[in-house]
C-alpha cells in the first residue's frame, strides 16, 4: 500500500526502544560538545532534516544493504521500527532538556509590555533586543525585594532559570534578580523615589508644608535610633555636656537590616504620639547598603506625617539620604544635631539672670513714673456734681426747644395730608389703574408678536446661511489638495532617491575608469618614473640625458596616491649606451 502524498512518517526507533526527542533512532551515541557540563545529562538533538514532498511507497522503502554486495563480516541489519511520540511526551522531553541545560542564566534586554504588578503581586513583561523576544515571569516574593520601579524602555541584566509551560507549549524566564544596566539599582531607586516625592509635594523647592522651625529649648527630645549604637552614645554625650537637664525619650530600632525600615518608621509614629518637642532620627556613617534603611518610602512617609518637628542626623558630611530631604532640619552628624538641640546651660543661666535685673529695673523705674502721672492727674479732676448739674440744665434746655419744632412739623405734616387726600380723592385712583392695566395687556400681546416674528425670521436666516456656508465650504477642496500633495511628495522623494542611486553609481564608474588610467597604477606593478633633478623633465629616451646628470627616480610603493607621496631615490648617470634588445 502506499502513502497518500503530504503525509509524513515518524523516523524508526532504535530496537530497544529508546528514541531521541524528534522519534528518530539512537543507533549509536554522538560525542559530547566541548562546552557540555556534567550538569546537563541530555542535550536537544540536532533538528531533523525536512521531510520530503511526496514520501516513496513502503514497497520502495527497502534497506540499503540489498542493494550492496554483501560484505564479509558485516553485521546483520535488522528492519528499524519507527517510535511515536504523544504532544505531552514530546513537551516533557523538551521541557526535561531545556530546564536542566538552562539552571541558571543571565539575561542582556529591553523591558516592555510592563503593566505593573497584578492582584497577587507578580511582575509579567517581556525582555527584547533587534534580533529576538523572551516572556520574563518574577513572583511576588522576588518583586518584593526591587529597589527600583521596572519601566518599559529600560535595559536591565535578568537572572533566572528558563521554564517551559507544557499547556501552552511556550518557554519563559523565571526571574530572581534584575539589575538595570549602566547604573547601580540603589542609585536608580533613590532617583526614582526622589521624583516621586517631589512630584507629590513632599521635598523640593514646591513641597507642600515648608520646614517648621525647631524649639528653642525643647521640654523632651524623642531619638530613634539602635541603642547599642555609637551614634546614640555621641548624641547624649554632646547633649548632656551642653545641657545636663534635658529629657531623652529613646525609642530603639534597628538601622540597618532586612524590616529596620518598617522599625524606624514605626518608632517616629510612635514618638509622635507622646509628649516630646522634636524628634531625632539618627545613626553612625557606612556605606551606601548600610545607610539605605534611610532611604525607603515608608521612612520618609512617616517623617513628613509627624506632627513635631523632625531632625535627620544620618551617617556623615557627605552622606546624603532622602529622609534629610523631607526632614525639617539636616544635622551633617548625630553630634551636630545634639548642639543644635541643645543650648549651653550656663550661658541660659548667665542670660536669664542678665534679664532678671534688667526687669527689675524696668519695673522700678515704670513704676515712679505711674506715681508721678497719677499725682498729675489728680490735681486735673473736677467735682463732678457740678458738672452733673451743668449737663442736667442744658439737657432741659435742649428738650423744650425740641418740643417746640416737634409741634411746628407736626403741624405743618397734617395739613399736607389733607391736601394729598383731598387730590386723592378727585383724581379717582381706581379707575385710572384699571385703564392702565388694560394697555399693559395689549402691549405686552404686541411685544409677544414681535418677538416671535423676530425669532422666526432670524432662524429661517440662519438656516439659509448655514446651507450657503456647507455648499462654500473649503473641507473637501483642501482634503483633496492635501491628498495630491502626499502624493507628489512621495513622487518628489521617491525620485531623489533614483536620481542620487544614479549618481552615485556614475561617480563609481568614473572612479574605477580614473584608477584605471592612473599611472600609480602602473607603477605600483614595478615600474618608475626617472626625472632630471635639474628642471624637473620626464626622462623619456637616452637623449634626454647627457653623462654627470643626477637623476631622480620615484617608485609608487605603499600605496602611494600621488607623486609626491612616491618614494624617491637618487642617481648619476655614468655613461649612455645606445639601443639594445630589451
Amino acid at each position: 500500500m502506499k502513502k497518500r502524498r503530504g503525509t509524513q512518517e515518524a523516523p524508526p526507533s532504535t530496537p530497544a526502544g529508546q528514541g531521541d526527542l524528534f522519534g528518530g533512532s539512537l543507533a549509536a551515541p554522538a560525542p559530547a560538545p566541548k562546552r557540555a557540563t556534567a550538569a546537563a545529562a541530555s542535550k536537544p538533538p540536532p533538528e531533523p532534516p525536512p521531510a520530503p514532498a511526496a514520501p516513496p511507497a513502503p514497497s520502495e522503502l527497502k534497506d540499503v544493504s540489498e542493494a550492496l554486495p554483501s560484505l564479509p563480516g558485516a553485521p546483520t541489519r535488522t528492519a528499524p521500527t519507527r517510535t511515536v511520540l504523544t504532544v505531552g511526551e514530546l513537551t516533557q522531553q523538551l521541557k526535561a532538556t531545556i530546564e536542566s541545560r538552562f539552571p541558571r542564566v543571565l539575561v542582556r534586554g529591553e523591558v516592555s509590555g510592563f503593566r505593573g504588578p497584578n492582584a497577587r503581586g507578580h511582575l509579567y513583561f517581556t525582555l527584547k533586543d533587534a534580533e529576538a523576544s523572551l516572556d520574563v515571569k518574577m513572583w511576588a516574593s522576588q518583586a518584593a525585594r526591587l529597589r527600583f520601579a521596572l519601566r518599559d524602555g529600560l535595559a536591565v541584566v535578568a537572572e533566572g532559570s528558563v521554564d517551559l509551560y507544557a499547556p501552552a507549549g511556550r518557554y519563559s524566564l523565571i526571574a530572581y534578580k534584575l539589575e538595570p544596566e549602566g547604573e547601580g539599582a540603589l542609585a536608580l531607586a533613590f532617583e526614582q523615589l526622589k521624583e516621586r516625592l517631589a512630584a507629590e509635594g513632599l521635598i523640593g523647592d514646591n513641597r507642600v508644608r515648608p520646614p517648621r522651625p525647631l524649639p528653642f529649648l525643647p521640654r523632651r527630645i524623642g531619638v530613634v535610633t539602635s541603642r547599642t549604637g555609637a551614634a546614640l552614645q555621641d548624641f547624649l554625650r554632646v547633649l548632656h555636656s551642653r545641657h545636663p537637664r534635658l529629657s531623652v525619650l529613646l525609642c530603639d530600632a534597628r538601622v540597618q537590616g532586612e524590616g529596620s525600615a518598617e522599625e524606624v518608621a514605626r518608632g517616629i509614629e510612635r514618638l509622635s504620639r507622646t509628649d516630646v518637642d522634636v524628634i531625632v532620627v539618627t545613626r553612625g556613617g557606612g556605606s551606601k547598603e548600610d545607610l539605605w534603611t534611610f532611604n525607603e518610602e515608608r521612612v520618609a512617609r512617616a517623617i513628613f506625617a509627624s506632627p513635631v518637628p523632625v531632625v535627620s542626623a544620618i551617617g556623615h558630611e557627605i552622606d546624603f539620604s532622602i529622609s534629610d530631604f523631607v526632614a525639617d532640619w539636616r544635622a551633617p552628624t548625630p553630634s551636630a544635631a545634639a548642639e543644635r538641640l541643645a543650648p549651653v546651660l550656663s550661658d541660659l543661666e548667665y542670660g536669664l539672670a542678665t534679664q532678671k535685673v534688667r526687669l527689675r529695673r524696668a519695673a522700678e523705674r515704670q513704676v515712679l513714673e505711674l506715681r508721678e502721672r497719677l499725682g498729675s492727674l489728680r490735681g486735673q479732676v473736677v467735682d463732678p456734681r457740678r458738672l452733673l448739674s451743668t449737663e442736667r440744665l442744658r439737657l432741659s434746655d435742649a428738650e423744650d426747644a425740641m418740643t417746640r419744632v416737634l409741634r411746628q412739623v407736626l403741624r405743618e405734616k397734617r395739613e399736607e395730608l389733607k391736601g394729598h387726600s383731598e387730590h386723592l380723592q378727585r383724581q379717582r385712583p381706581q379707575a385710572r389703574l384699571a385703564e392702565q392695566k388694560a394697555r399693559l395687556v395689549q402691549l405686552s400681546a404686541r411685544l409677544k408678536d414681535a418677538v416671535r416674528a423676530d425669532v422666526a425670521d432670524r432662524r429661517a436666516r440662519a438656516a439659509q446661511n448655514r446651507l450657503e456656508l456647507e455648499r462654500v465650504s473649503p473641507i473637501a477642496r483642501v482634503a483633496e489638495l492635501r491628498a495630491r500633495l502626499a502624493h507628489r511628495q512621495a513622487r518628489l522623494v521617491a525620485l531623489q532617491k533614483d536620481t542620487l542611486a544614479s549618481a552615485q553609481r556614475h561617480f563609481q564608474r568614473l572612479e574605477g575608469r580614473l584608477d584605471a588610467m592612473s599611472p600609480l597604477k602602473v607603477m605600483s606593478r614595478g615600474y618608475a618614473v626617472a626625472f632630471r633633478k635639474q628642471d624637473g623633465g620626464v626622462v623619456r629616451s637616452i637623449a634626454d640625458v647627457r653623462p654627470g646628470e643626477v637623476l631622480g627616480i620615484k617608485f609608487a610603493s605603499n600605496g602611494a596616491k600621488t607623486l609626491q607621496g612616491c618614494e624617491e631615490i637618487e642617481a648619476t648617470v655614468t655613461a649612455v649606451k645606445g639601443p639594445v634588445d630589451c
